[in-house]
């Protein structure tokens, strides 16, 4: 942080992280996102994930992208872009493994968080819900979530329907 500061100037370069207190990153957003502000640069942590509205931020630069989730990415990339202005998301990677390749090419070829979601769901898998696996659902005895989930979406969208319905169901089944 103190290298950013030597090159651009102590009023420039702005810090922000989930440690601090919520006035004080108020207080730092509010001189960030002032257009006559002098602060241009905020190094951050993933605290500007959500929330942050600066139409004018044009760039954001990602360290070890590796590490995030693809959705926590999408909404990091979404900080820029907000205006009509060329905005540029970098990513600095170190030595990455061949999945961790496929994840950020996924994030390099789709703007679409449903796609990214949905790509990362089959990449990773729906998880376990008590486990060491990230969390997520109990596998199913007879589905795979990452290869029946169009089956699975269409049985749950059917299921929906019967109990609106209430067609065809016993009288001991109506809620």
């Amino acid at each position: 942080f103190n290298e950013f500061k030597d090159i651009f100037g102590e009023e420039s370069v702005g810090l922000i992280h989930g440690k601090m207190k919520e006035d004080e990153k108020d207080k730092i957003m509010k001189k960030y996102s002032d257009k006559n502000g002098k602060m241009k640069i905020l190094v951050a942590t993933s605290v500007v994930e959500v929330g942050i509205n600066v139409p004018d931020a044009t760039i954001i630069i990602i360290e070890h992208p590796e590490r995030f989730g693809l959705s926590q990415l999408h909404q990091l990339r979404g900080r820029v872009g907000r205006a009509d202005k060329q905005s540029y998301c970098i990513l600095f990677v170190g030595n990455i493994s061949e999945t961790a390749l496929k994840r950020l090419n996924i994030i390099r070829e789709s703007d679409d968080g449903f796609y990214i979601a949905e790509k990362d769901l089959k990449l990773r898998g729906a998880g376990e819900i008590l486990g060491a696996r990230q969390s997520g659902f109990a596998e199913y005895k007879i589905a795979n979530l990452n290869y029946h989930y169009d089956l699975l979406c269409d049985a749950a969208v059917k299921a929906r329907n019967i109990v609106k319905n209430k067609k065809n169901m016993p009288e001991s089944l109506i809620i």
